[in-house]
């Protein structure tokens, strides 16, 4: 059974795509998706994501405020600590630097990077990390913080080989999303050739990115597959190798997540 290790099912459209958050999952389920993670991306919708996923108990929840988010609840430490005590939460994020969407100085999302790698280091739950055009100054973060003292995911990698390793050499795992099926991804798909297969995740970051056949429309948990297919093309490797790989890796990681 694949995993899903970042996906949004409260954000997905539901009107374009049809059904509803559990007809998503169960569609998942149907085509060889055992876990998800939803991950958080700001604290204001927190609670309703929870009460989204709560009855799901192959979904898994993160708990992080998104490094573009600048109008909502900015938590400090302890608040995150405490929100990560719940029982569905087994990562601190999606956290990181982006400054491709945001402008002018950017101190303030270093200071809330730097809080949340401290919250994962507390809490004891590794990291979801997205980065954007600022891959110098995330992995600068991640090793002045001593990130690698609790590790996490670079999740919807899209970086070169010298940023993979980088990540890496701190005890972090490289995720694969539906950006890796794109014609135009040759850079994107060399690192898929050359990430280890014991630091490797895939993911589809639904609703958006959907993968080749899809791509242009919603993207969901079941779509996966096609990422995991990728790179089982790319490696010359076998997809039930990618999926026992990528489902240990995803178990050893987030320690927390229950089977």
């Amino acid at each position: 059974m694949l995993i899903d290790s970042h996906c949004h099912i409260d954000l997905m459209d539901y009107e374009k795509l049809g059904g509803d958050p559990q007809s998503a999952v169960s569609y998942a389920h149907e085509n060889g998706i055992g876990h998800m993670l939803c991950v958080s991306v700001n604290l204001e919708q927190y609670p309703s994501m929870l009460e989204t996923i709560k009855d799901m108990p192959k979904v898994f929840a993160s708990v992080g405020v998104h490094p573009n988010e600048q109008d909502g609840v900015d938590p400090d430490v302890a608040e995150l600590v405490e929100l990560a005590k719940n029982n569905k939460v087994v990562a601190i994020g999606e956290t990181g630097l982006d400054y491709f969407r945001s402008e002018g100085d950017l101190e303030w999302q270093r200071d809330r990077f730097r809080r949340h790698i401290e919250a994962a280091k507390q809490s004891a739950k590794p990291l979801i990390i997205h980065t954007r055009e600022a891959k110098q100054d995330t992995i600068k973060v991640l090793q002045e913080e001593k990130a690698n003292e609790i590790g996490g995911v670079m999740h919807c990698f899209a970086e070169d080989w010298e940023t993979a390793q980088q990540a890496m050499d701190l005890g972090f795992y490289i995720s694969f999303s539906g950006i890796v099926t794109f014609k135009s991804a040759r850079t994107l798909q060399e690192v898929a050739q050359k990430v280890p297969l014991d630091r490797m995740l895939v993911e589809t970051d639904s609703p958006w990115l959907a993968p080749v056949p899809f791509r242009g429309k919603t993207n969901q948990p079941a779509y996966v597959k096609h990422v995991a297919e990728m790179i089982a093309t790319l490696r010359d490797d076998s997809v039930e190798n990618i999926t026992a790989a990528t489902t240990n890796n995803f178990f050893r990681l987030f320690s927390t997540a229950k089977k």
